[in-house]
């Protein structure tokens, strides 16, 4: 499947530095009414390369552009399927007949972006190139923003499997994220049993195979399992029609790796930290928990929901005395071990990360932007808009996108713990 490349257009004369003429020095724009078309260029194919290496999850869609002042909603049509026509025909009559149903899926594009700006001082003083230092930031955070809007959107999906629990041989079926352990990781039966879902409902293959996104922590404890049954890039016949992202294939399914694939992870505690350790074991029944992190005291006005060694728990607010921090507990607790854990919920159990691996088939979801507007770059010259001394630059990007679930049968969600759960984050 060809990637859908992405365009950039630049606004007209006064807004964004087009001319033919003028130069950049040391990130200061020599001739402020002007930029040259080479280092135009220059930042522009930065932007585009930066900012499309990221777009993993956007690489299997649909693509419906809005043709530029036609509105800011798209309607996707689906026709259901048609019946088995089983009934004999009658000679010489002629049958009933059937009709398509066809309902449509209808979105409203939303727009992004972000800019940085620049002080005359700054272009004046750095020694490094600061607007093509600002351009390969901003081209990252674009690529990230754009392929997080269609992740999210994915991420949404009904239908899920999750990684049975793998302990001494004895396997433990899973029936929700919040059980997910580091010990239901991802298997080759699992990889299988997924295809074969895919399978069960005719969802159409991409290029021949399934596709699955998966992050490199869960594709490492795949391919530990797999061994010899996991098919590397370097093997493949036809090398040269490689996804981008693909690191292999197994059971039929392609596999393409992204850091962005969805994980599952504990919700903050307090001071933006998630998981706390215990300071001082609790022997009698006690509210009031020690913890080693430096935490602001104060009363939360919801209680945060955590696991308390395991257990669900909830915190209602933070004490500190003679430089140690306390946990307010909502349930007060006998036994506790110092090194034990308390963790906000929201992944697996006990603070586990959980990894999402998507399975999908042609045709599962859509993407659309405007066109002429899918994403630009933009260079502010020093004086517009209310600069008087010409004293602001800046540089920024904004896109338009949307995403949408079509066919929730063609894709599935596998849903597992890591040898890496208990060191991720959410993302």
């Amino acid at each position: 499947m060809k990637f859908n490349e992405i365009t950039l257009t630049h606004f007209s004369a006064g807004d964004v530095l087009n001319s033919t003429q003028g130069t950049v020095e040391n990130g200061a724009v020599a001739n402020p009414d002007a930029l040259s078309a080479e280092m135009k260029t220059f930042y522009d194919k930065t932007l585009i390369t930066l900012a499309g290496a990221n777009l993993i999850h956007e690489q299997f869609a649909q693509k419906r552009p809005i043709p530029k002042g036609g509105g800011k909603t798209i309607e996707f049509r689906k026709f259901s399927k048609l019946p088995k026509a089983l009934k004999p025909i009658t000679e010489g009559v002629t049958p009933a007949g059937n009709k398509l149903s066809v309902s449509a899926v209808s979105c409203t594009v939303d727009q992004y972006g972000d800019y940085i700006e620049q002080t005359d001082l700054l272009e004046l003083t750095a020694i490094d190139n600061t607007i093509v230092e600002a351009t390969k930031e901003l081209a990252s955070q674009a690529g990230l923003t754009l392929d997080t809007v269609v992740r999210n959107e994915l991420m949404g999906g009904t239908n899920v499997m999750y990684a049975p629990e793998v302990t001494d041989g004895k396997e433990t079926e899973i029936l929700s994220r919040a059980d997910i352990t580091k010990n239901c990781k991802l298997r080759v039966k699992d990889i299988f049993k997924a295809a074969a879902q895919l399978k069960a409902v005719n969802a159409p293959k991409i290029d021949g195979s399934y596709v699955a996104i998966i992050h490199p922590y869960a594709a490492y404890d795949l391919m530990q399992e797999a061994g010899e049954q996991w098919i590397g890039i370097s093997k493949y016949v036809n090398p040269e029609n490689i996804l981008k992202g693909e690191i292999g294939t197994l059971g039929g399914v392609r596999f393409v790796e992204s850091t962005e694939a969805k994980i599952y992870g504990p919700e903050k505690i307090s001071d933006d930290i998630s998981r706390l350790t215990v300071k001082t074991a609790v022997t009698s029944q006690s509210a009031k928990v020690a913890v080693e992190e430096v935490l602001t005291a104060g009363t939360f006005s919801k209680p945060v929901a955590v696991y308390c060694a395991g257990a669900e728990n909830t915190v209602t607010g933070i004490e500190n005395s003679g430089g140690v921090s306390y946990l307010l507990l909502g349930t007060a607790v006998s036994s506790l071990k110092a090194g034990d854990t308390v963790c906000g919920r929201g992944g697996g159990k006990d603070g586990t990360a959980v990894f999402c691996t998507l399975f999908l088939g042609e045709n599962a979801y859509g993407v659309t932007d405007i066109e002429g507007g899918g994403l630009e770059h933009i260079v502010k010259q020093k004086g517009y808009g209310n600069d008087p001394l010409n004293q602001r630059s800046s540089v920024g990007w904004k896109a338009t996108k949307v995403a949408k679930r079509l066919l929730e049968e063609y894709m599935l969600r596998v849903e597992s713990g890591s040898e890496f759960s208990m060191t991720s984050e959410t993302n």
